[in-house]
């Protein structure tokens, strides 16, 4: 049975983090996607669109899709980039648009709701929001890929985060290479 995930992109830098996943998911999986206004233009910006993929695409204002209710099944969502903004009304459960909306439902349903944040440095309250967002239920990854695998381009340190995002919604891929040990 295919996956359905719902993907919330919001205004902080790494656009090219919820392309990179999106294209991978709509390989195999129903997607949805939510693109707040300020994350289309930082988006744009950037370089990025997200025009083009197999998707069922949703404004944020549009309480009333149909993934704004529990009674919606799907089997989890990302937010990706995950703004300070929108990290902060997870938290504290302010539901106001339709990313909040579906990430309340996400977590009430105790379905899978991983928030990649992409801020630094982080202050006392990032954190305490983390930490709230963690005991409600969240996954917390930041954007933080790693160098073991001795990456060679952007790409691989894109895939590197992305890979571990489809790990914890049990997608399969072959993104980036897994550890495998050292005898250093």
């Amino acid at each position: 049975m295919k996956k359905e995930i719902v993907v919330g992109v919001t205004g902080a830098s790494g656009a090219v983090y919820a392309r990179r996943l999106l294209e991978v998911l709509c390989r195999d999986a129903k997607v949805h996607v939510i693109v707040s206004d300020i994350a289309a233009k930082i988006a744009g910006h950037e370089g990025i669109s997200f025009e083009g993929l197999n998707a069922e695409y949703h404004g944020n204002d549009k309480l009333f899709a149909s993934i704004a209710s529990g009674s919606h099944k799907y089997d989890g969502m990302v937010v990706i980039p995950c703004s300070s903004k929108t990290l902060a009304a997870i938290a504290n459960g302010y539901a106001d648009n339709l990313i909040t909306r579906t990430a309340d439902v996400c977590l009430k349903e105790h379905r899978t709701c991983i928030l990649v944040t992409r801020e630094m440095p982080l202050s006392k309250i990032h954190l305490k929001n983390m930490l709230a967002a963690e005991e409600a239920g969240a996954t917390i990854m930041p954007a933080s890929p790693g160098f073991y695998t001795r990456p060679q381009t952007i790409d691989d340190l894109v895939d590197m985060v992305v890979a571990r995002v489809l790990d914890h919604l049990g997608v399969e891929h072959n993104l980036a290479p897994r550890w495998s040990g050292s005898d250093a």
